[in-house]
Parts: C-alpha cells; sequence; structure tokens
C-alpha cells in the first residue's frame, strides 16, 4: 500500500479584484499577467498590472516599492522583466500582497479543476483509514467541505451524515464547514464506515 492518494486542485484563473474602477462603473480588475518595472537610480518599483474588465483601465499592485536592485535574486528579476505567468499568479494569489496593497480579491471568481482517484481505486485501496493528500499551490479559500463532495461524489446529506459518523476528518480533526484547503493537507477516510453509510444503508 504505498500508492500515494492525491486530490489536486488546479486553478484555471487568477482572483478577480474587488475595486471601484475610476473610469466606468465596474468594481472588478482582472490580472494581466504582465509587470511594470520603473528603475531610478540604484532603487526599483515593480507592479503586477490589473485592468478594469470593463474599460481596461490600469491598476498597478505594488509587489517592490523603491528597493534597491541588488536586494532581488537575478533569477527573480529575470521572471518579471520576461513577464513570467507562473510568477504573476503566485503574487495574483497571495495573501500578503493584497494586504500590502490594501486590496481584496473575489475567490468567487476562481474557476478550477481537481484531480483525483475515482471512488473504485479509493474503496478498493486495502486501506483501513485512507489518507488523502491535499494539493493546492494557490490559495483562493477553497473549502475541505466542497472538495470531499466533488471528489467522493456525495450529496450535502450524505456527506453531513459521513462527519456525523467520523468517516471522515481532517488534519486528524472532524471536520468543520469553515475548514480551507491547504497545500499538503491530508482528509482521513474511513472505508469500513464509509461503505456502510454510502452504500449499506443507501
Amino acid at each position: 500500500m504505498s500508492q500515494q492518494y492525491i486530490w489536486e486542485v488546479k486553478a484555471k484563473n487568477t482572483p478577480l479584484l474587488k475595486k471601484k474602477c475610476s473610469h466606468c462603473n465596474s468594481d472588478r480588475f482582472y490580472c494581466s499577467d504582465k509587470f511594470r518595472l520603473n528603475a531610478q537610480k540604484k532603487n526599483i518599483d515593480i507592479w503586477l498590472i490589473y485592468r478594469c474588465v470593463q474599460c481596461k483601465n490600469t491598476f498597478n499592485m505594488t509587489i517592490f516599492s523603491r528597493v534597491r536592485t541588488e536586494s532581488i535574486s537575478k533569477t527573480l528579476f529575470i521572471k518579471f522583466s520576461e513577464n513570467n505567468t507562473e510568477t504573476a499568479w503566485e503574487y495574483a494569489f497571495s495573501l500578503e500582497t493584497r494586504r500590502k496593497n490594501n486590496v481584496e480579491y473575489d475567490a468567487e471568481s476562481v474557476e478550477y479543476d481537481i484531480q483525483h482517484p475515482t471512488l473504485d481505486d479509493i474503496l478498493n485501496s486495502g486501506y483501513e483509514i485512507l489518507p488523502v493528500t491535499l494539493k493546492s499551490p494557490f490559495d483562493f479559500s477553497l473549502k475541505v467541505y466542497s472538495v470531499i463532495r466533488i471528489c467522493l461524489g456525495l450529496s450535502v446529506s450524505k456527506l453531513n451524515q459521513l462527519i456525523e459518523a467520523d468517516a471522515l476528518s481532517f488534519q486528524g480533526k472532524s471536520i468543520q464547514k469553515s475548514h480551507r484547503i491547504k497545500d499538503g493537507g491530508i482528509v482521513y477516510i474511513d472505508i469500513e464506515k464509509f461503505r456502510n453509510i454510502c452504500f449499506e444503508n443507501g
């Protein structure tokens, strides 16, 4: 039983920013995946460029402000210069960056896919208590409750039954609806209880 069971959440887009546009009546901005760099003597400013979803008016989200150029690693500087998409996404999802800029994002605007083993694979894993590792490189407040429903194909009532019977747990604790996924978190499935509740009891 050396196989690792993984539920991998893959974001399909970056979250929209909740921000009033000064040029139109829109209140959402999307990430352009592009950076703006402005060097002054030995200092540099770096922004991630956002655009209004309606009129394309720009908003520059600060990444670095008046920092010494040599304080940024050469590798990272090249990524900024080349508008590296992966780097743009890291900052677009960054809670620290949003806090620094005093902006909030629209978590519900993020679409995603989840790659996961089939229910048959899980039920026939050979485990009594099966650990499933969550992988999600970006944080967009997705709830553990929602991921479990999708990956196990459960109704709300059936999922609640499983939680009440301790057939499912997260990080060794009873699952709460407020629990949000985190990269490397583990959901535990009691296979026998799962079978009894989902199949023998209809």
